[in-house]
């Protein structure tokens, strides 16, 4: 998955969408927080887990992937490789043993967003974090576009991606679902469209909801029970997700 992130306009040469990854600003979080035992969903090749081992060495990583395309690969970078469709499949790690779980542009990919989670904060230890990276509907070039009647690039009908993510509404979902267990403590953007890195990372820096990436980090800040799956039922959502 990690390769799959929606480009825009490939004729300006000079836009880095690596920028998009925001792979810089995971090694800054890799930093300040214990990441001794670390899970990547849709860990492609294995950049985001390499990122971890690159600020601790001994950590145990373990990648997810629907495919077992990169399973050789992972293998020889220390990687645990598991195949896994996280849309109805339970994730093979024990209840409360993961002290960080990275999901960075996958959720964009998925309907099951209320399985997902309830996985991911299933297998996170109480103070673990989930690091969340997702495309911005609302970046400063979707905003331009919806002002004459064009779509926004990250969810195009003809796209891999099915959700739509913003600053103020994942928070929502996070607060209005799970502010009993878990909280936002961070929240950045990367790359500013259509800037070239030495100017995108400033504005990034000062107009994080304006990017067009963003990224959440979310601490479990209690014991987790299945408030994502209840909150299906509670709400009588006109939609059939899977809960288990």
């Amino acid at each position: 998955m990690k390769n799959t992130f929606q480009v825009q306009h490939p004729r300006l040469r000079f836009v880095d969408h690596a920028e998009a990854y925001g792979r810089h600003l995971l090694e800054q979080t890799c930093k300040s927080i214990p990441c001794n035992t670390t899970l990547d969903l849709g860990c492609g090749s294995g950049n985001d887990l390499m990122i971890v081992k690159k600020s601790h060495p001994d950590a145990n990583c373990i990648g997810v992937e629907f495919s077992e395309w990169n399973k050789e690969k992972l293998v020889s970078l220390g990687i645990q490789p598991f195949s896994v469709n996280i849309e109805n499949q339970k994730l093979p790690i024990a209840d409360c043993s993961l002290d960080l779980v990275i999901a960075n542009q996958v959720f964009e990919h998925t309907k099951e967003i209320f399985w997902i989670n309830h996985e991911i904060f299933r297998t996170l230890k109480i103070g673990g974090h989930l690091y969340l990276g997702v495309p911005n509907t609302l970046s400063l070039h979707n905003r331009l576009l919806g002002l004459v009647g064009t779509h926004p690039t990250c969810v195009q009908t003809t796209s891999a991606h099915v959700r739509s993510f913003s600053k103020r509404d994942t928070i929502k979902f996070y607060d209005r679902i799970g502010s009993s267990f878990c909280k936002v403590n961070a929240f950045q953007g990367a790359q500013f469209y259509p800037f070239p890195p030495s100017i995108g990372r400033p504005l990034a820096n000062l107009f994080p909801s304006m990017a067009v990436t963003i990224f959440f980090l979310i601490r479990k800040t209690a014991d987790y029970n299945t408030q994502f799956l209840d909150w299906v039922g509670k709400q009588q959502l006109e939609t059939n997700f899977f809960v288990g």
